[in-house]
């Protein structure tokens, strides 16, 4: 299956024999405050910076319907975000892993974006279309 959307992931997500949790780590891009000025300039188009991660959750595919249900919680949180990177975390049959593992999991994953070491995860826009990063 093709994921050309968040609503593709979850569909995908549903869909799998074995139990799933979908793990978001919202992040914001920024360049950091001793960028050059080709740094900035940069930035300002689109490209370079650096990926801050500011909240993550872990979640069933069944409790969310759509995007819009995982945009309007993470705005209750007030913080403004610019890409959610998602991971999933498969069980067994219809056992879940257990709690503390999903949350190293989540751990694991704000360390790897931290390091820039995002190529296991989806990244989505605030619009839930997938982004592609590169290291330009």
């Amino acid at each position: 299956m093709i994921i050309s959307t968040f609503d593709d992931l979850l569909r995908a997500a549903r869909g799998q024999a074995d139990s799933q949790r979908l793990l978001f780590v919202f992040a914001k891009a920024d360049v950091s405050d001793d960028a050059t000025p080709h740094q900035r300039e940069r930035f300002e188009a689109g490209l370079g910076g650096t990926l801050t991660p500011l909240m993550c959750v872990d979640k069933a595919p069944s409790e969310l319907d759509s995007f819009t249900v995982l945009l309007d919680e993470a705005r209750q949180f007030g913080q403004a975000w610019d890409i959610v990177f998602v991971a999933a975390l498969s069980g067994t049959g219809t056992s879940g892993q257990p709690a503390a593992q999903t949350q190293e999991a989540l751990q694991r994953m704000v360390e790897s974006i931290r390091a820039g070491a995002v190529g296991g995860f989806i990244p989505f826009d605030v619009h839930g279309d997938p982004v592609r990063l590169s290291n330009d």
